[in-house]
């Protein structure tokens, strides 16, 4: 009777998918601080304290404590928490009423509910000011 349990609980987790995949969540858990750079493929979450860098090919996730105080680059962003710096979001950028965002912007769309503090430079659209000079520039040569 429990033999027979066992013998199929194992077998439905050797087909299981990893948990390391492309498609996994990352955290970086509340109480946490680094400092330094981090590059990520999946979507990551952040309710620690990131004083740096972050290159994500997925969604960063700012929660209600969370804090990033550097440069931002990603796919898609939900910000719930504090973003100080250089924001590039290559689609969506979702910042909601808790969020207090400061610095620069450049996002494909823009998302800000009410109450949510706001005090940005942003460009939708683009990928960034630099980009956008250099075609300037290329075209009064031209």
């Amino acid at each position: 009777m429990f033999g027979n349990n066992s013998k199929k609980n194992e077998s439905k987790a050797a087909t299981m998918p990893s948990s390391s995949s492309s498609s996994s969540i990352n955290t970086l858990g509340a109480g946490t601080v680094i400092e330094g750079t981090i590059s990520a493929d999946g979507d990551i979450r952040i309710d620690g304290t990131l004083k740096g860098t972050i290159n994500c090919k997925g969604k960063i996730i700012v929660g209600p404590q969370g804090v990033i105080d550097g440069t931002m680059n990603c796919k898609n962003s939900v910000v719930e928490g504090v973003l100080k710096g250089i924001i590039q979001v290559d689609g969506e950028l979702n910042v909601r009423e808790t969020a207090k965002v400061n610095g620069e912007v450049n996002t494909g769309q823009l998302m800000v509910q009410p109450g949510a503090v706001f005090n940005v430079s942003c460009g939708m659209g683009q990928k960034s000011k630099s980009s956008k000079i250099a075609s300037i520039d290329q075209a009064v040569a031209s």
